[in-house]
């Protein structure tokens, strides 16, 4: 990109001064993204995209929705800031709005800048309210960047981080497709994953355990849908022994998964709830975490030793308040179920059976996978385990043939995963799904 236009300068600053997650600074060349509308963005050249990725899977209600950029120009000229320990309408709204869709007797929020935020703040609710120091964890997850969650992140971006915070210890949880525990069933996987949990249980020493945290429906890590019975099972473990329940949902809560939690959908109520990302399509940042009464009775005459200077932002809340209230009047938890259930999950299957790549399809609402194989027999990955380089080309391959096509897929490791905007018209969902059918003829060329 060359010459003086904004376009130009925004890659060349870019280039020389912003530091980018997750990557080589050196090898990047990113897209300079001008704008975005819907399910839509466009790049400086005018290049289109039909965003597969929603962003990070945080984008529910799309780019620009106009409830919630006038939400958030309202309170801009209102109040744009202020402390946490104020009362503030803005943020006491969100808060309520939150607690009358959450499950149960959750209803007290904590408000955090995001979901690895929450995530370390749950824990910390955990243990002190236990008096106990372990946290359960799966190896197939995804809980944030920050040194305890990364701590509790299942997946090889740990590694470099490590060591990190004490206490966490790993367990397998269900994934019936590449099961570690040889099931041949879903109610097998379920028995034999919660036996497996109940047994770290019992060699870890039960007393010493202050939480399970999970993904209700784990996300970047495969979109594995528990089978089922096991949140039931987990949550009768934990109760059993009096540890406390983790569910983490700052990628499947409102609306992703056709409820506004995805716990709704087994009828079962963790102790705490994490969020952020959907709550208000990541607008402005916020996360946080919902509680019930038995760890906010923990705080009722001790304080708390956590907090945030952001905590419950006047602009993120009055754009939660407007998401919320948008996903209410225009009942998204049901137009995502509905094309779940009658659009992606059929048009998904039909793709498997044409291309001998696509070992399985998996999901529910907009929250889907499709698992990319060599050979369907043996089950063998399209790329290895956290493949890079020249390992990693198959895929690399495919995320180019969706993109030549107009679409901008979420991958990672040998998955394509389906995660509109849940505004996403059901054409735009077709036409997503028919490149990536026509861009999966590349996986083909790799299979055995």
């Amino acid at each position: 990109m060359t010459g003086h236009t904004p376009e130009a300068d925004a890659y060349r600053d870019d280039r020389a001064h912003v530091f980018h997650s997750w990557s080589a600074q050196r090898a990047l060349d990113p897209v300079v993204v001008t704008g975005g509308l819907g399910s839509t963005f466009w790049d400086a050249e005018g290049t289109r995209y039909l965003d597969f990725s929603s962003q990070l899977v945080n984008l529910n209600l799309g780019h620009q929705h106009p409830k919630v950029v006038a939400a958030i120009q309202e309170q801009a000229a209102t109040l744009c800031t202020i402390a946490p320990s104020f009362a503030n309408p803005t943020r006491s709204e969100a808060a309520r709005l939150i607690a009358e869709v959450a499950p149960g007797d959750l209803s007290h929020v904590f408000f955090t800048n995001g979901g690895t935020e929450a995530n370390e703040h749950a824990v910390k609710m955990a243990r002190l309210t236990t008096g106990r120091h372990k946290v359960l964890a799966a190896y197939r997850s995804y809980h944030g960047a920050t040194t305890g969650s990364i701590t509790l992140t299942g997946d090889p971006r740990r590694w470099a981080n490590e060591p990190a915070m004490p206490g966490v210890v790993r367990f397998f949880g269900p994934y019936p497709y590449r099961s570690s525990f040889h099931s041949d069933s879903a109610e097998q996987e379920t028995q034999r994953a919660l036996q497996h949990l109940e047994e770290v249980f019992t060699f870890e020493g039960p007393h010493t355990i202050a939480a399970v945290i999970l993904e209700t429906v784990v996300g970047t890590n495969g979109i594995l849908v528990p089978p089922p019975g096991y949140l039931a099972g987990v949550r009768e473990l934990c109760d059993k022994h009096g540890v406390l329940l983790i569910c983490d949902e700052v990628m499947s809560g409102f609306g992703r998964c056709g409820e506004w939690f995805a716990v709704d959908r087994w009828d079962v109520v963790p102790d705490l709830i994490t969020f952020a990302k959907g709550v208000n399509s990541g607008y402005v940042p916020l996360g946080g975490v919902i509680l019930g009464e038995k760890v906010y009775e923990t705080f009722a005459e001790r304080p708390f030793p956590g907090g945030l200077t952001y905590s419950g932002h006047p602009l993120a809340c009055a754009a939660a308040i407007a998401t919320i209230e948008v996903m209410r009047d225009e009942r998204i938890p049901e137009r995502v179920r509905d094309l779940g259930e009658r659009v992606v999950g059929p048009r998904l299957e039909k793709l498997r059976d044409r291309h001998p790549s696509v070992g399985e399809v998996r999901g529910l609402g907009l929250f889907w996978a499709i698992e990319l194989v060599r050979d369907r027999d043996t089950r063998e990955m399209l790329v290895p385990y956290n493949a890079s380089g020249a390992a990693a080309k198959p895929m690399a391959d495919v995320i180019a043939a969706c993109k030549a096509r107009g679409v901008w897929p979420f991958t990672h490791f040998n998955r394509v995963h389906v995660v509109p905007p849940l505004v996403v018209t059901e054409e735009e969902l077709l036409q997503g799904i028919d490149a990536i059918d026509d861009a999966l003829d590349a996986a083909d060329a790799y299979v055995a």
